[in-house]
């Protein structure tokens, strides 16, 4: 129908800005972010671009139903105002012509929203996590130079090193201060080497070829002893970053676990899919409000709304997680207060013609 696709146009020419603006937001915000850790020593250079476009591929879920939102709220607003409504209702095209042809766009958006937030968005957050612990291994070794100390677990371990060999991956003459309560041991080392273990995400130094001093100072019953390998561990990486963070679990691995965490990160992604529903909807009631002279008073109105809905889906996430909310309630409680309020705007332009009516007969009964 020609009216559908030109509400259709009207729809995505602003949903493709509000989406490219918002990116560039973010994308700026990050990027700032990560050329700082970059200049720290904390990020190599080379990751910067790679963590970027991971991080912006891991965010989009959460962008895709609020710049439909937006942009729906955009198109009615200037349709409305410019009385192109008023010709569409007039021809008969009232608010139902409006919800069905949202709903139709809004059914067919819904499809890049479920593949981005249950199968892109997980992905690229694992991508995420692996970069950061790639980036932070290479940081332990491009971080120390030679002739400079470097502390590690709060100077517990002090490491020096004499020189770096010329592709920065081989230490030589290397000093280690290790304290363990009241002894002290050191151990010198011609070479040594980083190791970063997959499994544990804890960081090793390996020693090669060296001695080993343990005791008190100011005694002197040391302990010397010669090794050709040595291993010790500078950093063990603790329970948080151990296990598979939330946000980059599979989908097919949350759905049906016991696990109250799993179940709510599971409706947290699910929630994505029910806001592009329902948020266009609720975009379209607003605008059959008297609004007309105003333009961006249905947008102020839609974002407080917004706030109001995602603020009560993270609160009941958070419950969730903490098994304090049967799943069972879940986020549904507040979609389907979202839906109730959709339906009770829609209804108010009725309710309020039929009151008015009903009190206008009563005065003229009142007359007679």
């Amino acid at each position: 129908m020609i009216l559908e696709r030109y509400i259709y146009r009207e729809i995505l020419e602003k949903l493709l800005w509000i989406l490219g603006l918002l990116l560039l937001i973010l994308t700026s915000n990050r990027f700032v972010g990560f050329l700082a850790d970059a200049a720290e020593g904390d990020l190599p250079g080379e990751l910067v671009f790679q963590l970027l476009s991971m991080k912006m591929l891991a965010t989009i879920p959460k962008l895709l139903p609020i710049a439909l939102f937006i942009s729906v709220t955009l198109a009615l607003s200037r349709l409305a105002q410019d009385r192109e409504l008023t010709i569409f209702s007039g021809s008969g095209l009232a608010l139902a012509f409006q919800s069905k042809t949202v709903t139709k766009f809004a059914l067919v958006y819904s499809i890049v929203v479920v593949i981005s937030s249950f199968v892109v968005g997980p992905w690229a957050e694992n991508g995420v996590s692996g970069l950061k612990s790639k980036a932070e291994q290479d940081a332990d070794i491009s971080g120390i130079g030679a002739g400079q100390f470097r502390e590690y677990n709060e100077g517990d371990r002090i490491v020096y090193v004499e020189s770096m060999s010329n592709d920065g991956e081989i230490m030589e003459n290397v000093f280690l201060q290790v304290r363990q309560q009241k002894d002290l041991g050191v151990l010198r080392s011609s070479s040594a080497n980083y190791q970063f273990s997959d499994r544990t995400g804890s960081r090793y130094i390996a020693f090669q070829n060296g001695d080993r001093y343990v005791g008190q100072p100011g005694n002197l019953d040391y302990q010397i002893t010669k090794y050709r390998t040595y291993a010790v561990l500078i950093e063990q990486n603790d329970e948080a970053k151990t296990v598979l963070k939330l946000e980059g679990v599979p989908s097919l691995s949350l759905f049906g676990s016991s696990n109250p965490q799993h179940k709510a990160e599971w409706q947290w992604r699910l929630s994505y899919v029910f806001a592009t529903l329902l948020l266009p909807l609720l975009a379209v009631a607003l605008n059959g409000l008297s609004f007309r002279e105003t333009r961006y008073v249905p947008l102020f109105i839609a974002i407080m709304v917004y706030f109001i809905y995602s603020n009560l889906l993270g609160i009941s996430k958070t419950l969730i997680k903490r098994d304090e909310l049967s799943p069972l309630i879940g986020m549904w409680w507040v979609h389907i207060l979202l839906a109730i309020t959709i339906v009770g705007i829609m209804k108010y332009p009725r309710l309020r013609h039929w009151r008015r009516r009903n009190v206008r007969q009563q005065l003229l009964s009142a007359q007679r």
